[in-house]
């Protein structure tokens, strides 16, 4: 599992393209038959894919958790976005569609990942936090998550939010997740930005095709662009402003961790602020 350090504002300006990519961007996820994880010290999250096709594939836990299951000490979201497939956990089974998600709280010890079909695989997205607390595996339908309609087509922006773990649905120690869909002709996700002090969040973008996300990313007076391809993610910490606007339509998972959980609780950064 490798592990990734983020520089702080004043490193940061000091980075190149190729830097930015390396320490922001992951890029290695979702490859068939493999479990993916790369872990982040900007609150201690892990990201992750699991992509099974012929057989299961197991969630271990390496050796840099000190840990003798994955979330031993952690709690652990996923999304399902591809064919249809389902996650085993402590010998129960929970069946996920595309956009179905599934939270798995602290001290399950066995946790595998199947698909219905190994030519329409299911590909699992994971995002995980260090948890203080257990709160019970629960299975999250797309039909169950709570919208929020933003944006108009006007600005470019309409969208809508599929809000999954939160203080109004799921609960969790620290974990927030959902995603979002933008509407056909709708390319920016969200501007004017914002920043969160009190937590750190992470997107990976999908169903772009062959589409491009230009996210942007660094403090309001220095702002850079990550060019990002289809079912990559990108680590905002906590100093960092987050948008990005699209060559076409396109959906992305957002998850936070940190010691707020109010989705709302952000710092908007008027565009005028922006360089």
């Amino acid at each position: 599992m490798e592990t990734r350090y983020s520089p702080n504002q004043a490193g940061y300006q000091e980075l190149g393209t190729k830097e930015l990519r390396s320490t922001f961007l992951v890029e290695s996820l979702f490859t068939p038959e493999k479990l993916e994880l790369m872990h982040s010290d900007a609150d201690r999250a892990i990201i992750g894919s699991a992509v099974p096709a012929a057989s299961p594939i197991k969630l271990t836990a390496d050796a840099e958790l000190r840990a003798a299951y994955f979330c031993e000490r952690r709690e652990l979201g996923v999304l399902n976005i591809g064919g249809p497939g389902a996650v085993e956990v402590d010998g129960k089974r929970f069946e996920l569609a595309k956009f179905d998600a599934l939270y798995v709280g602290r001290g399950s010890q066995n946790i595998s990942f199947s698909s219905a079909s190994g030519g329409n695989p299911s590909l699992f997205y994971l995002l995980s936090y260090p948890a203080h607390a257990t709160y019970p595996t629960t299975s999250i339908p797309q039909a169950s998550a709570h919208e929020v309609h933003l944006g108009t087509a006007a600005d470019a922006n309409r969208r809508t939010i599929h809000q999954y773990i939160h203080t109004g649905g799921v609960k969790s120690c620290q974990l927030v997740m959902g995603y979002t869909q933008l509407h056909e002709g709708a390319v920016w996700n969200t501007m004017p930005p914002h920043t969160h002090a009190r937590r750190t969040e992470i997107y990976i973008y999908f169903d772009l095709g062959k589409a491009r996300v230009m996210h942007f990313m660094g403090t309001p007076e220095e702002t850079r662009h990550i060019v990002i391809s289809d079912r990559q993610a990108v680590i905002s910490p906590s100093w960092s402003i987050h948008c990005a606007c699209g060559t076409g339509s396109y959906a992305f998972c957002w998850g936070m961790g940190g010691e707020n959980q109010e989705f709302t609780d952000m710092d908007a950064v008027p565009v005028e602020r922006l360089a």
